[in-house]
């Protein structure tokens, strides 16, 4: 069934990398629900992104497409925002989310390590935003970066995805600097609302959920609602970290 709620972002076309699953998903779906048109981008899960791009459609037919692209080839990425301007005839808002995250404990970290996440969490923002600077100007459009609490909180045996990050917050606010007055440029930084994928002790999730002021988990909807506040609701809001982390960066290391 369509949506017959407030539709604030009718018109406007969201590209959000790494939307197949997970926080992208949230978002996409978010968005959506706001009336945007959205690609859904992937790499490998096309499965999961036609799935979701169907769910979509049958809301509200023509308003998703699912679209590949390995965003470590930074020759592909032109290619990829013209594709959704193809579609949708226009681009108004990019939110970089696609990610890789693992440990590289300091001994043991490799130069492959290294280019994957360097290459996924700050190289790829920096040249998609720079492929889709154009499009984003004629429409007055949107950036959203997905940092991390850990971009300012170091997190142990992480440092190379920790380096990466903080480098998105600092590309944020030069973004938000070099592509103004018409196009905004801003962050998210998530905490515990979603588990890497894998086995995690109970313990350390535990130890994770007790250093947020909340004490207790967020959601993949509490980042997806901040997504939907920048893309609807903040008009006079640009260069800025939001984070979303029931007060987890307060304080308390890990």
């Amino acid at each position: 069934m369509a949506n017959s709620g407030p539709m604030p972002l009718d018109g406007k076309v969201a590209l959000i990398t790494g939307s197949a699953r997970r926080l992208g998903a949230a978002m996409a779906r978010r968005l959506h629900g706001a009336g945007a048109q959205v690609a859904i981008h992937y790499r490998s899960s096309s499965t999961v992104a036609d799935a979701l791009a169907g769910t979509l459609n049958a809301q509200r037919p023509g308003s998703a497409v699912a679209v590949r692209a390995d965003l470590l080839d930074l020759a592909r990425l032109p290619g990829l925002v013209e594709s959704v301007a193809q579609a949708f005839g226009r681009l108004d808002i990019l939110i970089n989310n696609a990610s890789t995250f693992y440990p590289t404990p300091v001994g043991e970290i490799t130069p492959a390590q290294f280019d994957d996440l360097i290459g996924t969490n700050l190289r790829a923002p920096l040249f998609l935003a720079q492929a889709a600077a154009n499009q984003l100007r004629l429409r007055e459009g949107l950036i959203i970066n997905m940092v991390d609490i850990h971009a300012s909180r170091p997190l142990k045996r992480h440092p190379v995805y920790c380096s990466a990050k903080a480098g998105l917050v600092m590309l944020t606010r030069s973004l938000a600097r070099e592509l103004a007055p018409q196009v905004r440029v801003n962050g998210i930084a998530p905490g515990p609302v979603l588990w890497p994928e894998g086995d995690l002790d109970p313990e350390l999730k535990k130890s994770i959920i007790d250093r947020t002021a909340l004490k207790r988990m967020g959601s993949p909807e509490d980042v997806a609602r901040a997504a939907l506040y920048f893309a609807a609701e903040a008009p006079f809001v640009t260069g800025q970290i939001l984070a979303v982390d029931g007060g987890r960066s307060l304080g308390g290391g890990l």
